[in-house]
C-alpha cells in the first residue's frame, strides 16, 4: 500500500521540485477516532485512485479538526477543508481538487455543500458557511464514505452544490448512512473493497486526461 502522508506528491519523476502544483489534489476529512492524516479509509481511496492518473501528480490534504465525539467541531473541519481548496484554487489555477470524506469528515463536505449533514428534521451538528461560490466550480469531484447525510435523504450525489460530481457510497447495512441499516460494524467496512475503488472509478471519469 503507497504510504501517503498529507503535502507528498507522487508521479512523474522531477516535477515536484520544479512545479509545486500538483496535477490533481485530494482533500480528505477522517472519521471520528481516527488519528490526524486522511485516515485509513481515505489512504485506501487515494491508493485506488493513483492507478487512474497515468503519471499525472497527485498530493493530499488531510483536514485539519479534532475528529472528537464533540460533534459540534465538526464545523472546524469544514472551515478547514474550505480554506485549503481556495489556497490551492487561487495558487494553482490547472490543479483538479477532488474532495473526500469519512463519516463525520463526509459531515464537513455537506457543510461545504449547504447541506444539512444531520437533516432538517434534525438540525445541524455546528455550523460553517458553505463553500464560497467563486469556488464551488473548483471541484472537481467528491467522494464520501458513510455519510450521515444519505440517511436523511440529502447524499451529496443528488443534493447541494456538488450534485453530479459527487458519489455517497453507504453500506446498506450502516445505521449512520443507510435509513434500513442496524449493524454498526457496516460502518466500518469503507476502507476494503468494493468501497475505495468505486469511489476512485467515480473520480477518475471526472478529472481531466
Amino acid at each position: 500500500m503507497l504510504a501517503m502522508a498529507a503535502g507528498t506528491i507522487l508521479g512523474r519523476p522531477g516535477t515536484a521540485a520544479a512545479d509545486p502544483c500538483p496535477d490533481v489534489e485530494v482533500i480528505f476529512a477522517r472519521g471520528t477516532g481516527e488519528q490526524p492524516g486522511i485516515g485509513k479509509v481515505g489512504q485506501a481511496f487515494v491508493d485506488a485512485l493513483v492507478p487512474h492518473l497515468d503519471g499525472r501528480t497527485l498530493e493530499t490534504y488531510a483536514v485539519n479538526y479534532p475528529a472528537s465525539f464533540d460533534f459540534l467541531t465538526t464545523a472546524e473541519g469544514a472551515t478547514d477543508a474550505g480554506a485549503q481548496l481556495a489556497a490551492v484554487a487561487s495558487r494553482c489555477k490547472d490543479t483538479q481538487l477532488v474532495l473526500g470524506g469519512y463519516s463525520q469528515g463526509a459531515a464537513t463536505l455537506d457543510m461545504l455543500a449547504g447541506v444539512p449533514p444531520l437533516g432538517d428534521t434534525v438540525g445541524e451538528i455546528g455550523s460553517a458557511p458553505a463553500l464560497a461560490t467563486p469556488f464551488v466550480e473548483k471541484v472537481s469531484a467528491a467522494a464520501v464514505f458513510g455519510n450521515p447525510a444519505t440517511r436523511f435523504g440529502t447524499p451529496l450525489s443528488t443534493t447541494g452544490f456538488f450534485a453530479g460530481r459527487a458519489i455517497d457510497l453507504c453500506d446498506v447495512e450502516d445505521p449512520i448512512c443507510s435509513p434500513t441499516g442496524d449493524t454498526m460494524t457496516a460502518h466500518e467496512v469503507y476502507e476494503f473493497s468494493p468501497y475505495p475503488q468505486q469511489g476512485a472509478d467515480f473520480v477518475a471519469g471526472l478529472l481531466d486526461h
